[in-house]
């Protein structure tokens, strides 16, 4: 590597180019980006609504990509980065693991290489002085952290991939206990003509914002970038985000106050056709726990998906909580489906 520029050294195969993917090259990413994940995820089935959505659609413009072709125009290999925010650069690479190891050892540090150049750029644009590079890895794919150490990442956290079924008694009534005396669980607030209502957004960004502080490599994201995000998603639905409000116990005449949050959306179908829900963020203030919360909130979206006739809810936890919010999960009938890790990088910017 070039340490003035962190430009790539490691050169590609001869006769090999890189191309930005369009369109036309989204079955081929689905296939290598299904078969990377399907001895972990126990999945072959590309999502390309997703990969779309990363290459051309709203999800792009914050998005970088870079696809490598052999001799003979075959697909082999894709990078990618993704500006999140202020400092943060994820990014990823799939590799055809149907190559001669020493090539696909060649590409990983090629596109590694590569992708931290794409990060640099990205902190300049923003003004950042650095950035941290966040690459994802299957707790069982030795090989990708294997090229992730020698890119210089470092393993810093594990998470666990959940999931619970959901039975179609599950819609009715009475099924799941009320929220506690004093807790309101409602969808967040729709104008007639279905866009959300922005005392609610502001109050799910708030909460959330606040309820994550301590926890792992928490970063404030501002608000317009926070919502962004999640709409760039194609499985985004605001009837899929809700509020816990709780009254004062130290004040009853007070209004009740934002105390909990929950943003989901809908996961693709499975091998079966069924479609899902999935539990992107949920959290709950500090002044509220114990009461809870995090527990109305997951009753009201297990209810919802089985109303919708949906198999199955999905969520992460980090495996080192400080909040302890696996045990929750458990109790309620969420199993840890497969596990992942978190690599990190940090760079300066010249």
């Amino acid at each position: 590597m070039n340490p003035e520029n962190d430009r790539p050294s490691v050169p590609l195969p001869e006769g090999w180019t890189v191309v930005v993917p369009d369109l036309a090259d989204v079955p081929r990413l689905g296939a290598l980006r299904a078969r990377q994940a399907a001895p972990h995820t126990g999945s072959d089935t590309p999502d390309t609504a997703q990969i779309e959505n990363e290459i051309a659609g709203a999800a792009s413009w914050t998005r970088r990509h870079l696809a490598v072709k052999d001799a003979d125009g075959e697909l082999r290999a894709w990078a990618h980065a993704h500006d999140r925010a202020a400092g943060r650069t994820v990014l990823g690479i799939e590799i055809d693991r149907s190559l001669p190891r020493e090539t696909q050892d060649r590409l990983a540090a090629w596109c590694y290489d590569e992708l931290a150049a794409v990060g640099r750029e990205m902190a300049q644009l923003r003004g950042e002085s650095a950035t941290q590079l966040d690459a994802g890895a299957f707790a069982g794919d030795e090989r990708l952290r294997c090229w992730l150490a020698d890119a210089g990442f470092t393993h810093v956290r594990t998470w666990w991939q959940m999931t619970r079924p959901v039975t179609p008694d599950e819609a009715e009534p009475g099924v799941f206990p009320e929220p506690k005396p004093g807790v309101e669980i409602r969808r967040v607030a729709q104008h007639e003509n279905g866009m959300p209502v922005a005392e609610d957004l502001n109050a799910v960004h708030q909460v959330l914002e606040t309820a994550f502080t301590d926890h792992f490599n928490s970063y404030q994201e501002y608000f317009t970038e926070f919502v962004q995000r999640l709409r760039e998603d194609p499985g985004h639905r605001w009837d899929h985000w809700w509020l816990a409000c709780a009254d004062d116990p130290e004040d009853p005449d007070a209004d009740p106050f934002p105390a909990g949050a929950l943003v989901g959306s809908e996961l693709a179908p499975d091998a079966s056709g069924v479609r899902g829900t999935y539990i992107d963020y949920i959290g709950a203030l500090a002044e509220a726990r114990g009461r809870g919360v995090a527990t109305a909130l997951l009753h009201a979206v297990i209810a919802d998906a089985a109303s919708r006739g949906r198999n199955r809810v999905g969520l992460e936890v980090d495996a080192d909580s400080p909040t302890g919010a696996e045990s929750l999960y458990t109790k309620l009938g969420w199993r840890t489906k497969y596990v992942t890790e978190s690599w990190h990088r940090e760079i300066t910017v010249d």
